[in-house]
């Protein structure tokens, strides 16, 4: 793996590790009980490997293509493309490739399976609504996922929510619901019962990472371009900004939050504390006073 100069994050290793390792557990006692309740899951393993396989090698190609993006070349968008060259020479990184998605969602996000296949794309309205140095944190913010490989485990890590969902299904429309006889269990209730509750940890642990691995990007960007105020800033610009765009637009983003710079919509009210265990990214505010911080220790005040 390339050695970037982006700044190491030993707490977003050790979680990415942790998490992991916790996955692995819940996947070996999930696959443990389909096979003691006798239950046939070959073709769903193998079904969600598949899935998995599709999604880690391709992962780029399908954002993209989810999100109407397309690469541009130097000649298409010099002033990105130089930026990103910037950045790169910055951060001792190989070049992704650049897209640009034609929406007013003020937004980007990366994604590839490791720092020679990925892919930085921003959005048309985050390309109107900021300034050359708010770009530049951004993009140094989602380039950090790359070099991180956060966006390779985060891929990983959904395989069980993904297997824990198809048994779900499996158990409601194969009529495994009947039993093994007349007198025995409940089989197709029990798998449901325990594939949604091996979705609902798998979740929150993949929530959890989500929300470190935005503020791990956020100070590995800010400390790259020596300039968290220029981060924050964007952070600040593209979150009131979200307001002015239609519900309906943010609605077909939210799918993608996890894998973008801002959630397209997020939950706020009295339910803040419940809803932030839902959350992909962590509150603006803690985000913001992070950067703070770190202006603070380079020197450059707020």
């Amino acid at each position: 793996m390339t050695q970037t100069r982006y700044a190491p994050d030993r707490g977003l290793t050790v979680r990415m590790v942790v998490t992991m390792f916790l996955l692995g557990l819940l996947y070996v006692v999930f696959v443990g009980v389909l096979i003691a309740l006798g239950v046939q899951a070959v073709v769903v393993l193998v079904l969600a490997g598949g899935l998995l396989l599709v999604q880690y090698f391709l992962s780029d190609k399908i954002a993209l293509f989810a999100m109407h993006g397309r690469e541009v070349s130097p000649q298409e968008a010099p002033e990105l493309h130089g930026l990103v060259d910037r950045l790169c020479a910055l951060s001792n990184s190989p070049k992704p490739r650049v897209a640009i998605a034609d929406t007013d969602v003020p937004n980007a996000f990366a994604t590839g399976r490791n720092q020679h296949n990925s892919v930085v794309c921003v959005t048309t309205g985050l390309l109107r609504r900021l300034d050359p140095l708010e770009l530049e944190g951004v993009i140094a913010h989602e380039m950090s996922h790359v070099a991180h490989r956060d966006v390779a485990v985060m891929t990983i890590a959904s395989f069980l929510g993904l297997v824990a969902g198809l048994m779900t299904r499996f158990a409601l429309y194969s009529g495994l619901g009947r039993g093994r006889d007349n007198n025995g269990p409940p089989v197709g209730l029990i798998i449901m019962a325990v594939s949604v509750l091996v979705y609902a940890v798998s979740f929150l642990l993949t929530r959890a990472l989500s929300r470190y691995r935005e503020l791990s990007a956020d100070r590995a960007g800010a400390l790259l371009t020596q300039r968290p105020s220029a981060l924050a800033s964007a952070l600040v610009k593209v979150s009131g900004e979200m307001s002015r765009i239609p519900t309906r637009d943010l609605r077909e983003a939210q799918p993608f939050n996890a894998f973008f710079f801002t959630p397209a919509l997020s939950r706020r009210g009295a339910a803040d504390g419940l809803a932030s265990l839902f959350s992909t990214h962590p509150p603006l505010e803690r985000r913001l006073e992070q950067l703070n911080a770190i202006a603070a220790q380079l020197g450059r005040g707020g």
